[in-house]
């Protein structure tokens, strides 16, 4: 009976939570923006999913915790629901009330009318707790069915709503080919799937579903990013048809996704070098941005016509300015270490992110303009060009940024496996016992900041020659934020790790763009969940996840 209490009390305090969340969603006006933005044609907007998707997934969490017992799955699930409806409908109450729009700006009329389900206020404040505790028992239900066909009904659930809310995106590049996409329009309706799509879809997810559940089981067979896979003659068969895969990409995609592939390859390579700063070596370094700035300038100062007559007599091809940009920006990486050797955590941080400004500053301020044109920048660089072929369009410069990932990539595995790279893991444990073992902090260090710079150096002269033209307020802090930020959610220290977090969170904001503002509550949202729920990142380093948990299922500090 205890137990049973106990148990009660979680479903409501996860009720209130849900309700909530449910309540901020929908007074920052995201129900109501996207109440016309269907998912699945006039059965589902994406409104109405956000308020059933937080339902669902605060009951099935509330479910999940009673174990075994199946009623109390349910019953705790739709007690959660209908809490979680009833804190909607005192919102509802509250608008019956008082004015709450000098307060809440999107607590408009149309809004309480989609809450109410388009009854009269006191027939929607009912509804709305009688749906949560639907939602809710539906939760508990699912999360009493066996597991292979409760992960069969949330894949299809999740995939159907995703592929709903990317539904544009598909359209875009299935646009590619006129006769795909004509041959493909049923699937559609608006802006999301019609419901035929969504039928289709599921079928297609439940069929997968099936043939994994039947299909022989052969224990030898690694999963496919396992590195024996990628040994020997098949590995290198997968390699190639990975590397041609990559190479076909851009005239797959088109233009729009090949730029957005693009940024997450600038960010890809920034990544792996502040990896090697900070998931490597321990340094936090939040000034990155100065090396990427340092990287595009010289390139920009070596091929503008503007500018670099005036001090070289003639004007370098970007391929001639590339490495120089690469050089100065490994300077600077010294330069930069070398005040900082002997400090750590938040001192290191602090004197980084001020380097950073500094930099930012000197480039905006009149003191330089002669050389790099302050506030107005560079205009005109250099696009790179082989023979006459040049690199200038979203597609062609994918090229480019894929070989510089991959240069930074190798460079950065071998460096992981080297002596070198054993000596910044070794320093990033323990700084003392590292100096102990005869590791020298001061050539370690300094090595660390260079290595970075000059991946950063290399990303920001592929950005100058991208964009033609530079500007001091495309180098600011939330850049050195967004990099530092993609390689803890990926998994500091881990080379995957980097290309996750990219896409994750560089890539996933691009394609939801359509989404305005509130594409950056994913953004939010990830780090939040990746906070609570997988904090050695999405593809962590083995070290670092055996200092996180000392067996699967065990946390280290829970443990402790």
């Amino acid at each position: 009976m205890q137990q049973e209490k106990s148990y009660l009390r979680q479903a409501l305090e996860q009720g209130l939570v849900g309700g909530a969340i449910i309540v901020l969603i929908a007074l920052l006006g995201i129900v109501e923006a996207f109440k016309e933005r269907s998912i699945v044609g006039t059965v589902l907007s994406m409104g109405q999913t956000f308020i059933i998707g937080t339902q669902f997934l605060i009951s099935y969490r509330t479910a999940r915790k009673a174990g075994s017992d199946q009623k109390m799955a349910i019953t705790g699930g739709a007690v959660t629901g209908a809490v979680s409806g009833l804190v909607l409908a005192f919102l509802v109450l509250l608008s019956m009330l008082f004015d709450l729009r000098p307060v809440f700006l999107n607590a408009s009329p149309a809004l309480f009318s989609i809450l109410a389900f388009g009854q009269s206020q006191i027939v929607g404040m009912v509804l709305l707790v009688v749906f949560g505790a639907g939602i809710g028992a539906l939760a508990g239900v699912i999360d009493t069915l066996a597991v292979r066909i409760r992960s069969t009904i949330l894949q299809i659930v999740a995939i159907v709503v995703l592929t709903g809310l990317l539904a544009e995106l598909i359209k875009l590049v299935l646009g590619q080919w006129p006769s795909i996409g004509r041959a493909m329009n049923w699937m559609f309706a608006g802006k999301g799937l019609s419901i035929i799509g969504a039928v289709v879809v599921a079928l297609v997810v439940l069929v997968y579903n099936v043939y994994q559940a039947y299909a022989p089981v052969d224990p030898k067979k690694k999963p496919f990013f396992d590195a024996e896979n990628w040994r020997g003659s098949k590995g290198y068969v997968r390699i190639a048809i990975s590397v041609a895969v990559l190479l076909i990409l851009p005239q797959i995609l088109g233009v729009y996704m090949s730029e957005v592939l693009d940024q997450v390859g600038l960010y890809i390579l920034m990544g792996l070098g502040l990896n090697i700063v900070v998931g490597y070596a321990g340094l936090l370094d939040l000034g990155y941005v100065a090396f990427f700035a340092i990287g595009a300038y010289v390139v920009g100062v070596m091929t503008s016509p503007e500018i670099a007559p005036k001090f070289f007599g003639m004007t370098f091809t970007w391929w001639e300015a590339v490495i120089p940009a690469v050089l100065v920006a490994t300077s600077f990486g010294v330069i930069l270490g070398i005040p900082v050797l002997r400090m750590r955590g938040d001192y290191l941080a602090i004197v980084t992110l001020g380097f950073g400004e500094i930099i930012r500053i000197v480039a905006l301020s009149d003191l330089l303009k002669p050389v790099i044109g302050g506030s107005q920048g560079i205009q005109g660089i250099a696009k790179p060009a082989i023979g006459g072929f040049v690199f200038q369009d979203q597609q062609s410069l994918y090229y480019i940024i894929l070989a510089g990932v991959f240069l930074a990539a190798f460079v950065a595995i071998r460096l992981r496996d080297s002596r070198l790279g054993r000596s910044w893991m070794a320093m990033r444990e323990d700084e003392d016992v590292a100096e102990a073992m005869g590791i020298h902090l001061v050539t370690t260090k300094l090595l660390a900041f260079a290595t970075g710079a000059a991946f950063s150096g290399l990303s920001g002269a592929i950005f100058a020659a991208k964009i033609g033209s530079i500007y001091p307020h495309s180098f600011n802090l939330m850049v050195s934020i967004n990099v530092l930020a993609l390689i803890i959610v990926g998994g500091l220290g881990s080379i995957p790790g980097v290309v996750v977090g990219s896409f994750a969170l560089v890539g996933l904001p691009e394609l939801l763009r359509e989404f305005a503002d509130y594409r950056l509550l994913v953004y939010g949202a990830l780090l939040v969940w990746m906070m609570l729920n997988r904090r050695e990142g999405l593809w962590p380093e083995e070290a670092h996840q055996r200092e996180l948990y000392i067996d699967k299922d065990t946390p280290a500090d829970a443990e402790a």
